[in-house]
């Protein structure tokens, strides 16, 4: 199954992936199916993230995609993460689609290296060269 097919399916019947439409339920199993992936799925993932909002940034995906899902969330970790039903439906909703615009990038054999000279002018904006 190609890494889209999988984001859609989730997208349309997280239920049957024994996930019950949570941020927290769908971020940890996109980042294991990563792990399992050997981090081939979200290869990219950061920087794309970084080019999307124009700035660089250190956090870790799971924390930036619910932030922007947010505006205005302080996020210290799932343990204190107290969304709205809303806020989870919006957080999930964001995460799948930003995926699925990611992969599409990904999968785009000269989206994908432009991304990266984006994202390393980024780098040489902040850094300098």
């Amino acid at each position: 199954m190609k890494d889209e097919d999988l984001i859609r399916r989730i997208h349309e019947h997280p239920e049957g992936f024994g996930l019950n439409r949570t941020y927290h339920s769908t971020a940890m199993f996109v980042a294991g199916y990563d792990l399992a992936r050997s981090g081939g799925m979200l290869r990219g993932f950061h920087e794309w993230l970084s080019v999307r909002a124009g700035e660089l940034s250190s956090h870790h995906w799971i924390k930036r995609v619910v932030s922007e899902a947010v505006p205005g969330l302080r996020f210290e970790g799932f343990a204190q993460l107290n969304l709205t039903p809303e806020q989870e439906r919006e957080s999930v909703d964001h995460l799948l689609v930003s995926l699925l615009e990611f992969l599409a990038v990904r999968e785009d054999r000269r989206e994908f290296p432009r991304m990266y000279a984006s994202y390393n002018s980024l780098m040489s904006s902040v850094y300098g060269d």
